[in-house]
């Protein structure tokens, strides 16, 4: 059953869950900074598009005149995020494909959150999971303004009280379902539909970012000229991706902390071809 939101650019949207949408919203203007440079005409790659907010804010940012292709394996999430294109987006200017990135091509198991689908991932911890969102709800996310008021009335609780509630209700939201999802490489991609250039690779794909980047031929490295990146900083990745980036000529490559997610080992990378 999906739910209704209103984004700043006056797009009304589809959601599984409509407390995700705030904070998704907010994490997509933050992909904007470090001069990601957009203009009308240019072509889009959202890898791990969830329901649709990155590719329809790049869009009206555009003048509704870009070429986006968006890329979704979960089949509950890919059938909001074609709603929200169909609604949104006039004829073909935003290609959307039930599929994902990774190194190889083939069929991989997905951990499906209903009540969290932003979560959803084929890397799935859920203690590990579990820790890091309390982490964040507890130390973040009850402050912001934007927050949902049940989360914003946890502010007024003792502290004790509001850790065991943040606990419980996130055990909950975190009960998986196993998905099974096409993946194929991004290199496969290209010359299948014959891309000659990528003016913005944006990358969140909830831990597989790697796979994603290592699924790129040398041969094609060079039509990719920006990239936006959210990654987890897991077995020292932060530091794997910027040398693979740099290597391969992103010359320009700067490293973020979103609002939400600090205190986290979730950073935001861009990185631009000069």
């Amino acid at each position: 059953m999906t739910a209704t939101a209103t984004l700043q650019n006056g797009m009304t949207v589809s959601c599984l869950q409509k407390h995700e949408v705030p904070f998704i919203s907010m994490e997509v203007q933050s992909y904007f900074a470090h001069n990601s440079r957009l203009q009308p005409g240019d072509t889009v790659f959202d890898v791990g598009a969830n329901i649709g907010l990155f590719s329809l804010t790049a869009y009206a940012h555009c003048e509704r005149n870009l070429r986006v292709y968006a890329f979704e394996p979960v089949r509950p999430i890919f059938d909001v995020l074609e709603s929200n294109i169909r609604s949104n987006v006039s004829g073909q200017q935003v290609r959307i494909f039930n599929f994902g990135l990774s190194d190889r091509a083939g069929v991989v198991p997905f951990a499906y959150y209903p009540h969290a689908p932003v979560l959803s991932t084929a890397y799935a911890d859920k203690a590990a999971d579990l820790q890091l969102i309390e982490d964040l709800v507890l130390k973040n996310l009850i402050h912001l303004d934007a927050a949902p008021l049940p989360l914003r009335c946890l502010r007024w609780l003792p502290e004790s009280l509001r850790a065991t509630i943040v606990h419980h209700g996130l055990e909950r939201a975190l009960q998986a379902e196993t998905v099974s999802c096409q993946m194929q490489t991004l290199s496969q991609f290209i010359g299948e539909h014959s891309i000659e250039r990528i003016d913005l690779l944006k990358i969140d794909v909830e831990k597989a970012e790697l796979d994603v980047l290592r699924g790129i031929a040398e041969k094609d490295w060079h039509r990719i000229r920006q990239l936006v990146v959210e990654l987890h900083d897991i077995e020292g990745r932060l530091a794997t991706i910027r040398a693979l980036l740099q290597a391969r000529g992103m010359t320009e490559v700067a490293i973020e902390q979103p609002p939400t997610l600090k205190n986290s080992n979730i950073y935001t990378l861009f990185a631009q071809r000069l």
